[in-house]
């Protein structure tokens, strides 16, 4: 009884064949009269432009590990904007100078961000900005220096983190330590087999379709594959009862990002664009080049844009192997590219913003093809190839990335 042929068809129409040796059988079921003429062909560049997340993670921040599990440390810069509550003068507590001395309280924060010795500044309405002194820092409670007299009428006060400031016989102010936060994500093992029988070697083909365009469509599938985990993966590990082992599957960097932007796409503009620019390149302390990777809507709708003298659309330049269009505004530089990925996954309105510098890839086992001998152990006439790659994304500061999320 003959075997039953089993073929998928593709998005453009063409066939794909899986769990099976690739025979001329199959090749005759797939594409009739492939195989009258031998031609071979040097294997092409495996298309970047398809996976653009994995290649910038090639070229780029690249760390060997020696375990699936991998353990890295994320560290942010401490907050600017900080609110205080419950403002109170203390009677006969100014300083000679025409300060007053108040006192709040930390507002919903768990440990002060304010220091003896800083100054923070605020909004004091017709007066414009006013700054204020930190002579006393107790659990929660702050107390300053500050010669605004409308402060015993306010309940609630927002201000910003200035410089410290020393008096001449200080040789020492308060510690300053960055603690980083341990963070994990799991190295997945991407595999791809490629095969085919010696009888489909040595047949005649048509056009020039050997096992080394086998091979670059096969590393193209598996790219693509990865691309899709690394942007989109849950972290998992789950126990395959068949094979009695464990299956370590990646967390994607969509989930990692520490910021989310929402865009109206149906009204997007030059104002929503700066916007964009701003909250993609403020608060944090990342670099001033960025990389959106957005399915089609997203693209389409910046591309409908008018040019603007605040964020205009600059000549396209090429960066990883990339070709990107590049958006430059005050804030900062903006690399775009659509990733088909999105729409695949039904997003086509959203993106991700990268910040390419904080972007990390972890590489348990380098990418690598292995060829099996199973003709040599007895199991079928082919010949094969294995790749293989075990790695994870992760972003080393999700402050400086962001989810773009179109609406």
């Amino acid at each position: 009884m003959n075997q039953e042929i089993k073929l998928a068809a593709g998005v453009a129409g063409g066939l794909h064949s899986s769990a099976q040796p690739l025979t001329t059988d199959v090749a005759e079921a797939a594409s009739p009269g492939l195989l009258t003429n031998a031609v071979d062909q040097a294997i092409t560049k495996i298309r970047p432009m398809s996976t653009p997340v994995d290649q910038i993670s090639r070229l780029g921040h690249v760390r060997r590990v020696d375990s699936l599990n991998v353990d890295y440390y994320s560290v942010d810069t401490r907050g600017e904007r900080i609110s205080l509550t419950a403002l109170q003068e203390i009677p006969d507590g100014g300083d000679g100078f025409g300060n007053r001395l108040y006192s709040a309280e930390l507002k919903g924060e768990s440990s002060p961000r304010l220091e003896v010795s800083e100054s923070f500044c605020y909004s004091a309405g017709a007066l414009g900005m006013m700054t204020a002194y930190v002579v006393a820092v107790q659990d929660k409670t702050v107390q300053f220096l500050c010669p605004d007299e409308s402060l015993s009428s306010r309940s609630s006060l927002s201000v910003v983190r200035m410089g410290r400031a020393a008096t001449q016989l200080d040789v020492q102010s308060p510690q300053f330590n960055a603690l980083p936060q341990k963070m994990t994500n799991y190295c997945q093992i991407f595999k791809m087999q490629v095969e085919q029988s010696a009888v489909m070697r040595l047949s005649h083909k048509e056009i020039g379709w050997d096992f080394t365009d086998q091979q670059e469509a096969a590393l193209y599938d598996m790219r693509l594959g990865m691309e899709k985990q690394f942007l989109f993966g849950k972290k998992m590990k789950v126990y395959d009862h068949l094979k009695g082992e464990n299956v370590t599957l990646t967390q994607g960097i969509w989930s990692q990002a520490a910021k989310e932007i929402a865009l109206d796409l149906s009204t997007l503009d030059g104002t929503q664009l700066v916007d964009m620019m701003r909250q993609a390149f403020t608060e944090n302390s990342g670099s001033r080049r960025k990389v959106l990777v957005a399915g089609s809507e997203l693209i389409a709708a910046l591309n409908k844009l008018d040019v603007q003298r605040v964020a205009t659309p600059a000549d396209k330049m090429t960066a990883w192997g990339i070709d990107f269009s590049e958006i430059c505004s005050k804030f900062g530089r903006l690399f775009v590219v659509f990733d088909e990925v999105f729409d695949t996954m039904g997003m086509a309105s959203s993106g991700l913003i990268i910040d390419p510098d904080y972007l990390q890839k972890h590489v348990f086992i380098p990418l690598s093809a292995e060829t099996l001998d199973l003709r040599g152990s007895g199991q079928r006439n082919t010949e094969a190839v294995v790749l293989t790659e075990a790695s994870c994304l992760t972003l080393r500061y999700p402050g400086a990335h962001a989810r773009v999320i179109g609406m």
